[in-house]
Parts: structure tokens; C-alpha cells; sequence
């Protein structure tokens, strides 16, 4: 006996489901019709503009009022310009600068982009306090490290996305930045009194609710005095008496991914942690990226047998659903802002570059990339200084495979400009930086979260606080190496 359908159209409205390739297939579009509240875009789904356009066309015949939500940070976490980096500075890089109304504008303009390719609620931006310079997935992705600072640029932000009639999702409540583990592999643990979280981490959330930000999204993280041994997730310590009851948030609560190893193995795979999710107070569930109709059929199964079997109240589902669905009631109007300046973000990104020591006499160095792996969150982007260079040379290595005196005499009697990301903890790296700079004027370029450490023997250190396209360039410009 199959699931009743009142119950299947009922557990389908919490989910936002996933499908691989340009084109949505069949089963994508037939789900959106029988009740599926919508689908998260990812960088496997974006072409080019007119393709995303008759992507988001074609689930919209499903269902006028479909969910389309995405990953567009700008910076290092982008979809639609996955395949050659974001034109826009990330947070970390608007935080530098802190001109609030910059980040407005910026904000602005990628919702304005994204509603005019038919995509309705932004999985951004992130409001995590970035205490903790070894933290694997924040970094850039954070405003900064000052609770303050950080909840002046969230609020500016979520007004700048939503002046754009695309709905904002703040994250990832109540606070990813003091972790030094990533949830997409492991349940991170944050193990503070409530008391440090209202302090540290909590403060840009109340900003944005403030700001009135349609959406929040959970963290797979553990805070032991709140949580217990589960994510705050499947909390509702944390997404009913805090977010609600405490700071008043009247929104929709989005689960980050539940295919993430913080949730499925704390649950024992999606379905149950869809189950504890929606039990927990939240409202749509983000399954993740690898999902296909025989798991969104799972876990709305899971959801309508426990209904069912009486461990979910159903009450609490059809909570969940409406509020759900009067956000897409809200997004389904939505209209674009005006267009802003195409180079926005390019000059955003300039004004956040900062430099120690000097730069002059760059003149046709040979520039040397160490590589450095990407977080689940980023996804393979192309970054650093090469698609902006003019006739300088540029090698890229891995550090701990790096040979010193090769690249002594590959360089010859010119400068050496040596770019990566989180130098400081990237191995090989500070010791490779060194054993150059012993010989040759070395400029390091520092595209990651700027941590404390700083080059023995190095000419000049310059940070540009992401590694976007936009920061790229705008690195490549303060050397004097950009093509003109």
C-alpha cells in the first residue's frame, strides 16, 4: 500500500529537491506539478544565461509558484559563474572595505541578476561571525570577525537581495564561524554556553531579522548546551525557543543540505533527518545536490510514515508547509531591480585589496600559483591572478612537490609573485615562501581568509580577501600586472 497521496502532496511541499544536468528532467518538473515546493540550482545546472532562463521557464510550467533557490554568494561560493569566478567580491572583501552601502548595492545587483533568470530565493548571504582563522568552509564567506561589523554589512545585504523581490536566506543559524571542521564531512562542535553565542554569534542574525529576511538557514553543527549530541538542525532548543521564540523570526527555517555527513549520520541517512528536521521546527528541507526521484519519493515516504505512525505531528508539517508555501506566493511576483554597473563588483573588489610592504618594480615577474583544494561549498572554480595577467609568466605547482631551485632558475634574475590561498596553514607553503624569498624579491598574494601569519624575508604581502574573479583582477591591477 503506497503512501496517501494527501500525505505525499503534504510532505512534498517541505522539500526543495535537486537533478543533475542543464535541463530539468520529466520527473523534476512532474514533482514540482504534484506538490514539491522546488529545486536548488548548482553550478551541474548553469550553462549560460538563456539556458538558465528556459531552465527556470520550464520548472515554472510545473507550478507558477515554484521554489528556484541557489548558492550565489559572490566571491568564492557562485553558481552562474561557476565556470570562470564571480564578478563580484565576497563578503570578507565587503567587510574590509565597510561601506554598508556598498554592500547593498553589490547585494543588489546579484539579486537583480537573478531575477531576471527567474530564480527566487537566494541561498545567501552568510552572517557566520568568522572567529576562527582555520575555519575549513567560512572564511571569505564571512563578513569578518567582529560581531558588529558583520551584522551592519548582513542587514545591508539581505535589504540589497531583497530589493530585488528575491527572498534572502541568512546562514547558518546559530553560527558556523568559530567552527574548525566542515559539516559536509563531519558534525562540527561549538561547545560554548548560550551566553557566548548571544555575544558572538548571534548578534547579524538579529540584524537580518531585523532587516526582514525571509528566510534562515540551520546549521549542522553540535552546541552541547543547546543541542545535546545532535546538530542544532534537529534542535528545537535552537529553531523554536531561540530563533522564534527569543529573537522573533516569523520566517521560513531552511535546513542546510541533509545529505551532509552533520546530518545524515547523526540521523542515520536523509529520511530520518528530514523527519527530525520538521520535527524540530524546521520548514523546508534542502536535501542536497546528488538527488533523483527515488529519494525525494524516500524521504517524503519517511515524512508521511512517521505523520503515520504518530512520531511527527502532522500539525507541525502543515505549519511547515504553509509557511513554505507563502514564500513562494511572495517570490512568485517578484520583479527585478534596475540594472546596476557592470563593473561594480570590479571596483568593489579594488577597494578591498590591502598591501604590506611595496610593489613597485613588478615588471614581468614569473608568478607562481601553489594550488589549493576546494570545499564542497565552493566547488571547482577557476581563481588567482592568470586570466588577468599580461605578458608576465605564470607556473602553478603544488607546494610540498615544489622544487625551490627550479623555480630560482626559471625566475632567473626576475621578481617572484607567489599566490595561494591560506598560506598559513597550506603545507608546504610558508616553508616554500621562505626558502624564495631567501634568494628573490618574493610578493606573496594572500587570497584566502587572512590569518595572522606573515612571510619571514617577503617583499610585500598583499590580501585581497577572496578569490574571486573580481579580486583577481583587482590583485593583478595593485601589481601593475593587469592587461590593459
Amino acid at each position: 500500500m503506497g503512501l496517501d497521496p494527501g500525505l505525499r502532496r503534504l510532505a512534498l511541499g517541505t522539500l526543495l529537491a535537486a537533478y543533475p544536468g542543464p535541463v530539468p528532467p520529466d520527473w523534476a518538473v512532474d514533482l514540482v506539478a504534484e506538490g514539491l515546493a522546488g529545486h536548488t540550482l548548482f553550478g551541474t545546472n548553469v550553462h549560460d544565461p538563456a539556458q538558465l532562463a528556459a531552465t527556470t521557464a520550464a520548472l515554472r510550467a510545473g507550478r507558477a509558484d515554484v521554489l528556484i533557490a541557489i548558492d550565489e554568494e559572490g566571491g568564492d561560493v557562485t553558481r552562474l559563474a561557476h565556470a570562470t569566478g564571480s564578478p563580484y567580491p565576497g563578503n570578507a572583501a565587503l567587510g574590509a572595505v565597510d561601506d554598508p552601502a556598498l554592500t547593498r548595492d553589490v547585494y543588489a545587483a546579484i539579486g537583480a541578476e537573478l531575477a531576471a533568470l527567474g530564480i527566487t530565493v537566494d541561498l545567501a548571504p552568510t552572517v557566520d561571525v568568522n572567529t576562527a582563522d582555520e575555519n575549513p568552509v567560512i572564511g571569505t564567506r564571512s563578513f569578518g570577525a567582529d560581531p558588529a561589523r558583520v551584522a551592519v554589512h548582513s542587514a545591508a545585504a539581505v535589504a540589497g537581495l531583497q530589493s530585488a523581490g528575491v527572498a534572502a536566506c541568512a546562514k547558518h543559524f546559530p553560527g558556523h564561524g568559530a567552527t574548525v571542521a566542515d559539516s559536509h564531512h563531519e558534525l562540527p562542535t561549538v561547545d560554548v554556553p548560550p551566553a557566548v553565542l548571544r555575544e558572538r554569534d548571534l548578534p547579524p542574525f538579529a540584524a537580518v531579522i531585523d532587516a526582514g529576511v525571509e528566510a534562515i538557514m540551520t546549521a549542522h553543527i553540535r552546541v552541547p548546551a543547546l543541542t545535546g549530541d545532535g546538530p542544532a538542525t534537529f534542535s528545537r532548543a535552537v529553531l523554536v525557543d531561540l530563533l522564534r521564540a527569543e529573537y522573533g523570526f516569523t520566517g521560513v527555517v531552511i535546513t542546510d543540505a541533509l545529505e551532509m555527513k552533520g546530518a545524515a549520520v547523526a540521523a542515520g541517512g536523509v529520511g530520518p533527518a528530514a523527519v527530525r528536521a520538521l520535527a524540530a521546527g524546521a520548514d523546508l528541507l534542502c536535501i542536497g545536490a546528488k538527488v533523483d526521484a527515488e529519494l525525494v519519493e524516500l524521504v517524503a515516504a519517511e515524512i508521511g510514515d512517521a505523520i503515520g505512525a504518530g512520531r511527527l505531528d502532522r500539525a507541525r508539517v502543515e505549519e511547515a508547509a504553509a509557511r513554505t508555501a507563502a514564500l513562494a506566493a511572495r517570490t512568485r511576483a517578484a520583479t527585478a531591480a534596475p540594472a546596476v554597473a557592470e563593473r561594480l563588483g570590479y571596483a568593489a573588489a579594488r577597494r578591498a585589496v590591502r598591501v604590506e610592504g611595496t610593489v613597485d618594480g613588478l615588471a614581468r615577474p614569473l608568478v607562481v600559483q601553489l594550488h589549493a583544494a576546494a570545499t564542497i561549498a565552493e566547488g571547482r572554480v577557476p581563481w588567482g591572478l592568470g586570466p588577468h595577467l599580461g605578458d608576465a609568466e605564470e607556473v602553478r605547482v603544488v607546494a610540498t612537490e615544489a622544487d625551490p631551485e627550479a623555480l630560482r632558475r626559471l625566475a632567473g634574475g626576475r621578481p617572484i609573485v607567489l599566490v595561494g590561498r591560506h598560506l598559513h596553514r597550506l603545507p608546504g607553503g610558508p616553508e616554500l615562501v621562505a626558502a624564495l624569498a631567501a634568494t628573490h624579491p618574493v610578493t606573496v598574494v594572500e587570497m584566502g581568509w587572512p590569518a595572522s601569519w606573515r612571510p619571514a624575508g617577503a617583499r610585500a604581502f598583499v590580501t585581497t580577501y577572496g578569490a574571486s574573479h573580481a579580486n583577481g583582477r583587482a590583485a593583478a591591477e595593485v601589481l601593475g600586472l593587469a592587461e590593459v
